[in-house]
């Protein structure tokens, strides 16, 4: 199966539809107001419907609570949120009525605990960082990702979505490492904060589908 390609941080319209016509699965609306890649309610309504049918529009959210989770969500006309932030398990439980994707932060072997019976459709790992939810650019060690290999067998096989400091020019070796059911990419595709390259999300949507 070919792994799947979310391009997250979507803040334009223009950038959706050149994420969709590069052949990525899914895009990123972000409604977390610390990031500079925060969109408000209406601006993601119109990214979704521009690109609706064509790619899986992702809510992100950062301990925002059920109510708003749930009508963000309706507005746009999707039911997959990821949760960002310090989501409990009972949180996302609340949520079944939704695709849960949950973001882990992922510095050593031990952080993959974290994964264990949390009720999720698919789980993201990205680098930590002290005091950081996300979207820092840096990287950790792709072989911690291979949740159900050696190195963490204890794991059970879940989706496994690979975020942190991902690039055109990096993510093929990344997915030849990790061997995951996903990437996702921010910063690595964009020329500013919220603003993407055409270019580099085509690079980035062929890369990751190539294997070296």
């Amino acid at each position: 199966m070919s792994v799947k390609v979310k391009i997250c941080g979507i803040t334009r319209v223009k950038d959706a539809l050149a994420a969709a016509e590069a052949g990525a699965d899914m895009v990123g609306v972000n409604f977390w107001p610390g990031t500079p890649r925060c969109v408000i309610v209406e601006r993601g309504c119109e990214i979704a419907d521009a690109v609706r049918g064509r790619v899986e529009i992702v809510a992100v959210f950062v301990d925002a609570d059920h109510e708003e989770i749930l009508r963000t969500a309706d507005a746009l006309g999707t039911q997959t949120v990821q949760l960002h932030g310090s989501e409990t398990a009972e949180f996302a439980e609340s949520l079944r009525e939704l695709r849960v994707i949950k973001a882990f932060r992922i510095g050593k072997e031990a952080d993959l605990e974290q994964l264990h019976n949390y009720p999720a459709f698919a789980c993201l790992l990205d680098a930590r960082v002290a005091g950081k939810y996300g979207g820092t650019g840096r990287t950790f060690d792709w072989e911690l990702a291979r949740g159900t290999r050696e190195r963490a067998r204890r794991l059970p096989r879940r989706r496994i979505l690979l975020a942190g400091g991902l690039t055109p020019e990096n993510v093929a070796e990344a997915v030849r490492i990790a061997e995951p059911w996903g990437v996702d990419c921010a910063g690595g595709v964009e020329t500013s904060p919220g603003i993407k390259d055409k270019k580099k999300i085509l690079a980035f949507v062929r890369n990751a589908r190539t294997e070296i």
